[in-house]
């Protein structure tokens, strides 16, 4: 790891030097970030039914002239009257007269500077060192000649909702397609017509991998080089069923997981990475209780008794149908991810019931996602003539800190360096 840790850093200072040669190449670079990766603001209107004492309108004090503030992420959420505000804010409501989610009563909700990469370099830039998400990618982009509104640009997106099978609407997730599919085309125009790279983060690579495979191959031809997936949860995670089950307080002191359990449910993208049948065999069992162990085949028995009925039909009819197929894009794809961090594979329940977090027996992978989900693609397409896929594996980098660093951000830099340059082999597997 050492010897390629300095490889990887000298061909990093060598393409530093070559700046300003490299820059008319580079093809333009857009970057779509993970689950909670961008900021989320809101603002309340009349019909806003506060939960409690601390949670009117009045709060928070510091809002726009327009009454927009930071809904995601804002520090107040560590402390107790505040986060049962914010879960009351952050849920979704499942419509079946539409078939679609829709947000709580009286509650607006906007993505800021779509098109732009600010909303993501920090979730919050007031905390800035404690909040960081992709700052150090952008830093590291910015010196091979990257330039954020010319050659780079972000896509944020309300990392709540999700997308659907077809037949059934998903408004919100099906527009932010449509203006990422926007972005692609005007990226390419305003730099000679170049075919774009994509760069995903987590949840971003399942939106990228639908966009591509919801449009023609011409289209996909035309306007994409190649799509580089960071940590990608292809067929979900077993912690999801933690946080359906328990709520998660995903390592963030002082929150109390059930404050924050109902808007984590209601979310759809939650719902989108249950851990695929596909995936997890039958005979697997992932939540063991006292009565009951449930696989990745039981998940809607497990929704049903966890207390959130409510959720069975829309994973049922909207998100299995979706999720099954996992088909190649046949554009060039490198997955990299990290392994050999300790990642929940089962989860143990005892007579406390789901309220009480569980114990966990853990299994490979990067801390959030299996390495089953991580590395799917391999099996999944290993017989896909037209599908260009290169892994790249990096042991002990977890989920974030794949964005943070410098061997992993080396490794990407190395990986875009080389898709501009042309030097990618046609099919790889490392």
């Amino acid at each position: 790891m050492r010897g390629l840790g300095l490889k990887l850093a000298l061909l990093r200072i060598a393409m530093m030097l070559c700046v300003c040669k490299a820059t008319s190449s580079l093809h333009p670079l857009i970057l779509v970030p993970g689950s909670g990766g961008n900021q989320l603001e809101a603002r309340l209107t009349t019909g806003y039914k506060p939960s409690g004492l601390f949670c009117g309108r009045f709060y928070p004090i510091f809002k726009d002239k327009e009454g927009w503030f930071r809904l995601w992420f804002d520090p107040s959420v560590l402390l107790a009257p505040f986060t049962k505000c914010f879960n009351q804010r952050m849920m979704l409501y499942y419509d079946p007269d539409l078939d679609d989610y829709r947000n709580a009563p009286g509650v607006e909700t906007r993505v800021p500077e779509f098109g732009s990469t600010n909303s993501l370099l920090y979730l919050n830039p007031n905390l800035k060192r404690l909040t960081a998400y992709m700052a150090p990618l952008v830093k590291f982009l910015e010196e091979i000649g990257y330039v954020s509104g010319e050659t780079m640009f972000g896509a944020p997106y309300d990392f709540r909702h999700g997308l659907a099978a077809e037949g059934h609407p998903s408004h919100v997730g099906s527009k932010f397609l449509q203006d990422l599919k926007d972005l692609i085309e005007k990226a390419s125009a305003s730099n000679g017509g170049k075919p774009v790279i994509l760069l995903s983060h987590s949840l971003g690579g399942l939106y990228v991998l639908q966009l591509l495979n919801r449009n023609p191959p011409s289209w996909r031809r035309r306007f994409i080089k190649h799509f580089i997936a960071l940590s990608a949860p292809w067929g979900g995670t077993v912690q999801e069923m933690l946080t359906f089950a328990s709520g998660s307080s995903f390592g963030v002191p002082l929150v109390d997981p059930l404050l924050v359990r109902g808007e984590q449910r209601s979310s759809v993208s939650n719902l989108w990475l249950m851990p695929s049948p596909k995936l997890f065999g039958p005979g697997k069992a992932l939540v063991i209780t006292p009565n009951k162990a449930y696989s990745a085949h039981d998940i809607p028995e497990f929704l049903n008794d966890i207390g959130y009925p409510e959720g069975v039909i829309p994973y049922i009819s909207r998100i299995l149908p979706m999720t099954e197929p996992l088909a190649a894009p046949n554009v060039g794809l490198t997955c990299i991810f990290g392994t050999g961090v300790k990642t929940p594979e089962t989860l143990l329940y005892g007579k406390a019931g789901f309220d009480k977090q569980p114990e966990a027996v853990y299994g490979d992978g990067d801390g959030t996602v299996n390495l089953e989900s991580l590395s799917a693609l391999e099996s999944l397409w290993a017989f896909e003539k037209n599908q260009s896929l290169k892994v790249i594996r990096m042991s002990g980098i977890s989920h974030t800190s794949i964005l943070e660093i410098s061997a992993a951000l080396d490794a990407i830099i190395a990986e875009i360096s080389s898709i501009n340059s042309k030097a990618q082999a046609e099919v790889s597997f490392e």
